[in-house]
């Protein structure tokens, strides 16, 4: 998918984002932009250019400041730096605090990216069948519009709850025609059809997809669409539109690829470092991620040097700590060996820091399990060469304990070890602007440190299908909460391997990792999917739909806890959709609490 990515494709997204939800003031205003007509659509060229318009508008989805922030930000796992932005429609600190008004710019990214897009899916699904080639390509094309068009309404689901289905003509049909109503009552209703919606367009997906992904392209397969129906089918069953059957089908669903890792060309890594280490992004263990190119700016369709606005990775600087003023413990010295920015540390912007229940209690054992130091940055080089300090010499460390900081320091050295009770928020400092800092999207090959990243952005990756599957199993699926603690030390066995261990070494970690059916509890599973899934764009939803988000804020985020209410695991539904809404009370339309 790589060279199909194009910017000559936005234009296809533009007549499907006229038609609905206007983000404009002047209402309807039409401005014609190109010569495209729906009969494009029926051309091979023209459903082919849609659905890969389908995959770039997911970069939107993943990877940008603000869908970074709705996903991951105000959670148990991460809340606001000290440069979480604030201030009017780009205020991404009310993610973190829930002081959260319908304005706020962060919750515009999914919602106004998303709609435009299902209306293209529908336009793909609606126009197929005059498409002039075989029937198998033409099921293959239909299911990747489908799985897309599930995923941009699992997104919305998740975040908004029941969203319209009827975008003016009927539901899941495509409109070219201006339309100012808002299809959102009644919501119990709608959400009933929404999940059926998801999981009919996963179910098509599993059915017609290709078994396996490209080698070296993220164009869909069948794993994937398993993933989301397993998900799907997961937050359903916590919701008010559940059924008796829900985790049943989760657990099939999840077990279709665990069981048949060969037909589906999945395998999980040997070493977690190896998921998602740079240069890696193809391995077998990543289901689907949103394409991008290293180091092309504008194939990417992002801003050089910005911080949100466009569709690149800000996760890459999103997570990164101020590195740049950390000095070194010479006597009497000023000098900061870290302070000149790299494109391997990116741009210090300060987004989002871990909270102290991340560092201390789900990675609390970071000795035997390796995902905590594969999952985040402790170690910084030097990079620049002055004084004492050659360029790439240690510049300065982030201890696991206070203790081992204490007994480094007690060795005279020329570079810093800092101890936890120094991070920023997680010891109880404001005056520290360090913290552990996310690995997983850094991007050597951005042409200057301040770009966003251009890496393909993991959104499915098998791993989250034993935590799937395990949940299930806890709910009465499958084997019960034996089978879930077998899955569990699955995963758990792998993140006890380290290159370099011996045998018996090995054996003694996954020992100390393994653990027992009498520990398979649903706190357990979400303890262990941040462990697994820690920052990737998923750990919002999976708290909110699994009505897990109030109390966890509560007692581990300390941003959040004095002001979330319950109302909050919903976002509100954005002001300018309810100022463009052609009824005089629009009120009925918001979620509740807003």
């Amino acid at each position: 998918m790589k060279s199909k990515y194009k910017r000559h494709h936005a234009s296809i997204v533009l007549i499907a984002g006229m038609l609905f939800f206007q983000n404009c003031n002047k209402k309807l205003e039409e401005k014609p932009f190109t010569t495209f007509t729906p009969e494009y659509f029926k051309t091979i060229s023209g459903a082919q250019n849609a659905v890969n318009a389908l995959y770039s508008g997911m970069r939107w989805i993943y990877g940008p400041e603000g869908a970074v922030a709705v996903s991951t930000a105000g959670t148990d796992e991460f809340t606001a730096a000290d440069q979480t932005r604030t201030g009017a429609a780009g205020d991404l600190l009310t993610i973190c605090n829930y002081t959260l008004g319908p304005a706020n710019g962060a919750i515009l990214t999914p919602w106004n990216r998303s709609f435009n897009n299902i209306n293209l899916a529908n336009a793909v699904v609606s126009f197929a069948p005059e498409v002039p080639i075989n029937a198998t390509s033409r099921a293959v094309l239909v299911a990747e519009a489908r799985f897309l068009r599930g995923l941009y309404y699992l997104g919305l689901v998740t975040q908004f709850g029941a969203v319209p289905l009827d975008l003016g003509t009927g539901d899941l049909q495509f409109n070219q025609n201006p339309f100012q109503g808002f299809n959102r009552l009644p919501t119990a209703e709608l959400l009933v059809k929404n999940y059926n919606a998801m999981i009919d367009d996963f179910i098509f997906a599993t059915q017609n997809l290709p078994d396996k992904r490209p080698a070296n392209a993220f164009k869909l397969s069948k794993a994937a669409a398993f993933l989301m129906l397993a998900r799907t089918y997961t937050y359903r069953a916590y919701s008010a539109a559940k059924d008796p059957a829900d985790f049943a089908k989760a657990y099939a669903a999840s077990m279709e690829v665990i069981n048949n890792p060969s037909k589906y060309g999945v395998t999980l890594m040997q070493d977690y470092g190896d998921v998602h280490r740079e240069g890696n992004d193809y391995n077998n263990e990543i289901l689907y991620s949103v394409e991008r190119i290293p180091g092309d700016i504008n194939s990417n369709e992002a801003l050089s040097g910005a911080i949100g606005g466009g569709k690149g990775v800000d996760a890459a600087n999103d997570f990164t700590p101020d590195y740049t003023t950390v000095r070194s413990p010479t006597s009497g010295s000023a000098f900061t060996p870290a302070n000149t920015r790299t494109a391997q540390y990116g741009r210090p912007i300060r987004r989002f820091c871990p909270t102290a229940w991340l560092f201390n209690t789900a990675f609390a054992d970071k000795n035997n399990d390796s995902r905590y130091d594969n999952s985040f940055r402790t170690v910084w080089l030097a990079t620049i060469a002055s004084g004492t300090f050659a360029l790439g010499d240690t510049a300065f460390i982030l201890a696991k304990t206070n203790a081992q900081a204490d007994s480094m320091n007690s060795i005279p050295k020329r570079y810093r070890v800092i101890a936890p009770r120094e991070f920023y928020l997680i010891g109880g400092s404001l005056t520290n602007n360090i913290y552990p800092s996310l690995s997983k999207y850094e991007d050597s090959k951005k042409a200057i440190p301040n770009d966003p990243g251009g890496r393909p952005f993991v959104a499915a990756k098998l791993s989250e299908l034993y935590l799937l599957a395990a949940e299930a199993a806890i709910q009465g699926a499958g084997g019960g909460t034996g089978e879930a603690a077998t899955l569990i030390n699955v995963l758990r066995n792998r993140a006890a391997y380290r290159p370099g261990l011996s045998a018996t070494q090995l054996s003694a970690r996954r020992a100390a990792l393994a653990v027992s059916s009498s520990q398979m509890t649903i706190d357990f599973i979400l303890d262990e999917r941040t462990r697994e899934l820690c920052g990737e764009s998923i750990r919002w939803p999976d708290l909110a739909r699994r009505n897990k988000l109030v109390e966890r804020v509560k007692a581990f985020n300390p941003d959040g806890a004095p002001n979330i209410k319950d109302f909050h695991v919903f976002r509100p539904i954005p002001r300018s959709q309810l100022e463009n809404t052609a009824v005089d009370n629009k009120q009925q339309f918001q979620n509740a609490g807003y």
